[in-house]
């Protein structure tokens, strides 16, 4: 008799379970604590900062961006790089060497079948891009950022 009451609030527990993820989509149930501290944030930069979008290459304007300063979290202002470690990598993204200390938290991304390193702000949890192992410098790096989760910010 226990054993039968034991299965039906098993196979309760597994049925409920199953309704669950087929009413709520598998990123609200599990959606992580984004904090918008922007409101003034255009729906693209919304995309790619919360939903791990990626903006066009070769469309950022601050790609040609030369003037000594520092690079900032569109969405909470955190200071995320300086512009001594930003290069020009050909790929059509912002490029980085290396990130302020930090400025980033990571986690593995095993999105378009290979295994990559994503990076958000460690202040907002904001989406920034990818780090690579294909970068100029001592550690070899290249942060590859999408332009519109940054704001440059020269120094005076």
């Amino acid at each position: 008799m226990y054993f039968l009451w034991v299965r039906r609030k098993i196979l309760k527990f597994i049925g409920a379970s199953f309704l669950t993820f087929l009413l709520f989509p598998f990123k609200f149930v599990n959606s992580k604590n984004i904090k918008i501290i922007n409101k003034n944030l255009t729906e693209k930069q919304k995309n790619i900062l919360f939903n791990e979008g990626t903006e066009r290459p070769f469309t950022s304007s601050l790609l040609h961006e030369k003037r000594k300063g520092f690079y900032h979290c569109v969405n909470c202002d955190a200071k995320l790089f300086s512009s001594d470690s930003k290069f020009d990598s050909k790929t059509g993204w912002p490029s980085f060497t290396t990130a302020l200390p930090g400025a980033f938290k990571t986690k593995v991304d095993y999105s378009f079948g290979m295994k990559r390193i994503e990076y958000h702000c460690a202040n907002c949890g904001a989406h920034h891009g990818h780090v690579f192992d294909d970068g100029p410098g001592e550690n070899g790096k290249r942060f590859c950022n999408n332009g519109l989760c940054l704001i440059f910010k020269p120094s005076s």
